[in-house]
């Protein structure tokens, strides 16, 4: 049984149609690596999956249960964890406060430090003082604090050292191994593919590609092609 399938969503932004009928599966175990130029419609995909925006059409099982009619809370709860752009950290909580938010009662803080231990020293800080690397360790680790069977990243690597983006990716490809279905959005496509199974690129609301993320890594020409629309 597939973690994630999304058949012919359709997801409005301002009343107007951003995704337009897109279809993809997440594999369990796997990384899933979502592309597309800016405007593409890859934020508004994963933001309908998770039901930050109402679904207009199509539908999202998660594990085998429906999802589209589902409140955020609700999917959050069957094992959804979604990591939104922008490092959204509760900015006025400590760092070990925006983990017991999402704490799952089988979950620990420390496991969160033991995966992050540059967090450590910094369990008693308000969250809006951390860096910007430490900021999306936090969210990461947060999300994690949940026990999500299914994983939603958007755009981690964004305004952040190469050192770190390797090392964030490094962690994500590992929690993929443990057994996590992670669905990656990344501007960064090559770094993305290098530990991606599936990749599709997402053009005007549309799937323009869905192949293996090897065989698209391979082929830069191609993947400038998707990206420009030609």
């Amino acid at each position: 049984m597939s973690a994630l399938v999304v058949k012919d969503l359709v997801v409005h932004r301002g009343g107007l149609p951003v995704v337009r009928g897109a279809s993809l599966v997440v594999d369990p175990g796997s990384i899933t690596v979502l592309l597309g130029a800016n405007g593409a419609g890859k934020t508004t995909l994963l933001e309908g999956i998770s039901g930050a925006i109402k679904i207009a059409g199509g539908s999202a099982e998660l594990l085998g249960t429906p999802i589209a009619a589902l409140r955020p809370n609700r999917r959050a709860r069957l094992g959804l964890a979604h990591i939104e752009q922008g490092r959204a950290v509760y900015r006025d909580l400590t760092t070990q406060e925006n983990i017991e938010v999402a704490r799952h009662p089988d979950a620990s803080a420390d496991e969160v430090f033991a995966l992050f231990p540059e967090l450590q020293p910094r369990r008693h800080v308000r969250a809006g003082l951390l860096s910007g690397g430490e900021q999306q360790m936090l969210l990461i680790g947060r999300a994690l604090a949940s026990r999500p069977r299914v994983l939603l990243i958007d755009e981690m690597s964004l305004g952040l050292a190469p050192l770190i983006v390797r090392r964030l990716m490094t962690i994500v490809r590992d929690l993929a191994k443990s057994g996590l279905s992670v669905l990656l959005v990344e501007q960064f496509a090559t770094l993305a593919l290098a530990i991606g199974q599936r990749a599709y690129v997402l053009r005007r609301g549309e799937i323009a590609y869905d192949g293996s993320c090897a065989a698209l890594r391979a082929d830069p020409k191609r993947l400038h092609s998707l990206y420009l629309g030609q």
